[in-house]
């Protein structure tokens, strides 16, 4: 991001509003694919869970998806270790299910018709899902980790930032292989949102 910025700092509520009405300024005759990227500390699906009613109440179709229920089986995601943050960067979503059942439907002129989930990681067998049709003008909502720098189409993209120091205080001890991967992870977001303290969440754009 080039140029001088602007933070403004706003209340949780306060930015739930603005990314609905940046959602919600979307066009109505076709769908809108949200994605909501944050490190794991951030609980970026707890924010997009946050859009869904007020989405909604605008008269909104709205479908919430999990990357984390995109995951590679466990014999292919954890080839090399349980705990190697190279795999876990790039390796461990399944970058081509995900668009082929959720994102590839929404594009113009496609079916609507999305898988929600592909892959229980906990029992490590397929979810069976059963799949759903999102109305006309809906919205999709996908939360995860590490996902803008894989090229997943989208209408509008956020990322909840956190500074290098938030995000070694807040990964959890077991999780700490993990902070290699988020080295030099900058995505360029439709917004961004600095997420040091969810409190006092502020949004960052250009003067």
């Amino acid at each position: 991001m080039g140029g001088p910025l602007k933070v403004t700092p706003l209340s949780p509520r306060a930015l739930v509003d603005e990314l609905v009405a940046r959602v919600d300024a979307l066009p109505r005759d076709t769908w809108s694919r949200v994605i909501v990227d944050g490190a794991a500390p951030t609980r970026p699906g707890g924010l997009a869970d946050a859009l869904v009613e007020p989405l909604r109440a605008l008269g909104r179709p709205v479908l919430r998806v999990s990357a984390g229920d995109f995951l590679r089986p466990a014999s292919v995601r954890l080839e090399f270790g349980r705990h190697d943050p190279d795999s876990f960067r790039d390796s461990w979503l399944d970058v081509g299910g995900l668009t082929r059942e959720v994102l590839d439907p929404l594009e113009p002129g496609g079916s609507g018709r999305v898988l929600p989930s592909l892959w229980n990681a906990e029992t490590d067998r397929a979810s069976r899902a059963d799949y759903v049709v999102l109305g006309a003008g809906g919205v999709l909502l996908l939360d995860g980790t590490l996902l803008l720098d894989k090229w997943l189409p989208a209408e509008l993209t956020v990322h909840l930032w956190l500074s290098p120091g938030a995000l070694e205080r807040q990964v959890p001890d077991g999780e700490r292989w993990t902070l290699p991967a988020y080295a030099g992870y900058e995505p360029n977001a439709d917004v961004t949102v600095r997420y040091d303290h969810p409190a006092r969440p502020a949004l960052v754009g250009m003067v």
